[in-house]
């Protein structure tokens, strides 16, 4: 008797992306997960923001000027590209294609805006929501930051309730309680999306 052909699971990757408001920690949050898995990397992203004091050129973000990104824009350089709080920000094309090639799941830390244009662009992306545990412990995180006005606070704290409705349009929502718990939930909805039969199951043939 002939063995039988068991069917076959390929493990393809796709772009995982992170969005919330902001003060919810998702940096923090994405920084934890890939330390918890390296077949992961990060998809750096573009910004015309200034540059915080802990943050490096090419580490943490592409810092560009208004018309270098507004050159790149028009060049379809970037995945997605969206005006938040004032600045843009994008991810380039060639981040996410090398980090697929490579085998890796690229993660996009990105605004709710560019996730869903990420979705657009990449029909197999995992699109996940990080909601504060309150509107309180919000607004405690972004003044603990100390890096924005009373006004700029306001205007955060009014933009979050907006782009929480934004939530359902995500496949997945997870609650930014804790650093590592929260990781370690979007590692497991990782490994579970790499395991649908939609993905990559092949059957042997007859």
């Amino acid at each position: 008797m002939e063995p039988c052909e068991c069917p076959r699971l390929i493990e393809r990757p796709f772009p995982v992306v992170v969005s919330a408001p902001s003060g919810t920690g998702k940096t923090s949050v994405v920084d934890k997960l890939l330390a918890l898995d390296g077949r992961m990397i990060r998809a750096m992203t573009a910004t015309t923001r200034p540059a915080r004091k802990e943050e490096g050129n090419g580490t943490d973000y592409l810092f560009l000027s208004e018309e270098e990104f507004g050159r790149r824009r028009e060049q379809g350089y970037f995945a997605e590209s969206a005006q938040v709080h004032g600045h843009w920000y994008g991810v380039p094309k060639e981040n996410v294609s090398t980090g697929l090639k490579k085998g890796k799941w690229v993660v996009l830390n990105v605004d709710i805006q560019g996730g869903l244009a990420v979705k657009e662009t990449y029909a197999d992306a995992v699109l996940i929501f990080l909601l504060p545990p309150s509107m309180e412990a919000l607004e405690e995180r972004l003044r603990g930051r100390g890096t924005e006005s009373e006004e700029e606070i306001t205007e955060r704290m009014k933009n979050a309730r907006e782009e929480m409705l934004v939530a359902p349009q995500y496949q997945y929502v997870v609650v930014n309680d804790d650093i590592k718990a929260c990781a370690n939930r979007l590692l497991a909805i990782v490994w579970a999306e790499t395991s649908r039969t939609s993905r990559g199951l092949v059957m042997p043939k007859d």
